[in-house]
């Protein structure tokens, strides 16, 4: 098989059509079909399954993604050790993402990323923090944002200590101290609680603090938790990060005892990244590592 099936494979399992992978990679809709089935009959077995709905992965193409996925990579890491070598400064940067992240750091990351290197392309990829681990796993992204605790086992580097904070309806707290929200204090309010996936570092912190949390409210993004919290239907925990330039009017205060996740930037491996992704990454570090 050659590097062009490898890519045709991958074009069709991301976009599942034939038809529009062949207009992503200038072939035609015969030439894509013609490709897969040469590709099954060397395999011995299906990668895709073929509907009047679309193109969707077999088990087998689902386990042997990831593996294609690594050959393009490597492919591209040749391509830009060769380019480094020519003294050009060129390739492709795949970014994964979480929302505070995508929201307050990527604009500045990316702008003063290709004042330096415009030949150097990057893709962004934005999920919650399991889609990011994921994409780091399978080769879809180079890089990742993570917290250091969701990150297990993939290296990372810590860059940024993010404290959690106590959100609650203006005016709501009426005793206690004016900067920090006590443990006690929560236990005597409803709560808007985000899925594990997304807020694992909240999640941790109520576990260990024996914060068996009640809520009717389990929604997914950022902003939609702090609307509901503006509204009066509870309370919640947030990254200090996530509140910067909220649009709801709502009061902050430092959880005691006090907490926070540690921001950092992941890579599978980190000794062997291609040029493009380890300028990216000092990049990265020499913009953002505080710890």
């Amino acid at each position: 098989m050659t590097l062009l099936t490898y890519q045709v494979f991958k074009t069709v399992a991301d976009i599942g059509s034939f038809h529009k992978a062949a207009d992503i990679l200038g072939l035609t809709p015969s030439a894509i079909s013609h490709t897969i089935s040469a590709m099954e009959n060397e395999l011995g077995f299906s990668v895709l399954t073929r509907s009047k709905s679309g193109v969707t992965l077999t088990n087998y193409g689902e386990h042997l993604l990831p593996y294609v996925n690594a050959v393009l990579n490597s492919d591209e890491s040749l391509q830009q050790a060769i380019a480094e070598f020519n003294g050009l400064k060129q390739g492709k940067v795949k970014i994964g993402v979480f929302s505070s992240v995508c929201t307050n750091w990527l604009p500045d990351i990316l702008n003063s990323f290709v004042k330096l290197y415009p030949e150097i392309k990057i893709e962004v990829f934005q999920g919650t923090y399991d889609d990011v681990s994921y994409w780091l796993k399978n080769g879809v992204v180079d890089l990742g944002f993570l917290s250091v605790s969701s990150a297990k086992d993939i290296p990372i580097e810590p860059l940024y200590r993010d404290p959690l904070l106590c959100v609650l309806p203006k005016g709501m707290k009426k005793s206690g101290s004016s900067e920090y929200m006590e443990i006690e204090e929560m236990r005597n309010h409803q709560f808007v609680t985000q899925r594990e996936c997304t807020d694992a570092d909240i999640q941790n912190f109520l576990k260990e603090n024996s914060l068996n949390i009640q809520s009717s409210y389990h929604v997914v993004d950022d902003l939609s938790t702090i609307a509901l919290v503006a509204s009066g239907f509870g309370i919640c925990l947030m990254p200090e990060l996530v509140m910067r330039d909220i649009p709801y009017d709502v009061d902050c205060y430092h959880v005691r005892p006090d907490a926070c996740r540690i921001i950092g930037i992941a890579t599978l491996n980190p000794e062997f990244m291609a040029p493009a992704v380890r300028t990216m990454y000092n990049h990265i570090l020499k913009k953002y590592k505080r710890v």
